[in-house]
């Protein structure tokens, strides 16, 4: 049986045409959404009670995890969710940083003076500030407390029960113990560490 294909000669061969795609610009090119099952590894692996009453915050030694108490704090809770959620820590500094003491932050103007504008009724609660516990900054005034919060290096008994109490860090801690320290009795830090980014966990 006599073979049918057609060879084709070298002056008839053809280029292939160049694909369309190649020459799209990358603002049109469709990135791909990461699937369903690989945010679920990432979000689980955090290994956190309750994910949307956990913050991932990141910081330049690598990732830090805090899991909030909306049973002892919730109006605190809800607040620091709002905030976090319109990325208003995002890029703030560690501002006032005291060694064996506590790590404060949450400024917009990173010398301690100012807020979100939106002061909170102080939820004072039984739960100890001890090393990793994440608390809220405030003046004189007990109701005073808007956005500065602070994370202990270590256990601050004397803290108990005049600040309210809303998070403790789960994991991570090796990382807050490497922000930048101030210097003198009141901490402030010169060319301060900052929050690269606070996220709640149950947005990954």
């Amino acid at each position: 049986m006599a073979n049918s294909t057609k060879m084709i000669k070298d002056g008839e061969t053809q280029k292939l045409a160049k694909t369309k795609t190649k020459s799209l610009p990358k603002s049109d090119v469709k990135k791909l959404d990461m699937s369903k099952t690989r945010a679920k590894k990432i979000k689980h692996s955090y290994a956190v009670k309750d994910a949307e009453n956990a913050l991932l915050l990141k910081l330049k030694d690598g990732d830090v995890i805090i899991e909030m108490f909306p049973d002892s704090a919730p109006n605190h809770v809800a607040r620091i969710k709002e905030l976090v959620r319109s990325e208003f820590y995002n890029g703030l500094k560690f501002h006032r940083v005291i060694d064996g003491f506590m790590a404060q932050t949450g400024c917009p103007y990173g010398t301690g003076t100012g807020g979100s504008g939106k002061k909170l009724k102080a939820e004072f609660n039984n739960r100890p500030h001890k090393r990793g516990t994440v608390s809220m900054a405030r003046a004189m005034m007990p109701d005073s407390a808007d956005s500065q919060f602070f994370i202990c290096f270590d256990d601050c008994d004397w803290l108990n029960g005049q600040y309210t109490v809303w998070g403790e860090v789960t994991s991570g801690m090796e990382f807050v113990d490497k922000i930048k320290r101030g210097t003198g009795q009141n901490g402030m830090v010169s060319d301060p560490d900052e929050i690269i980014s606070m996220t709640v966990v149950a947005d990954l």
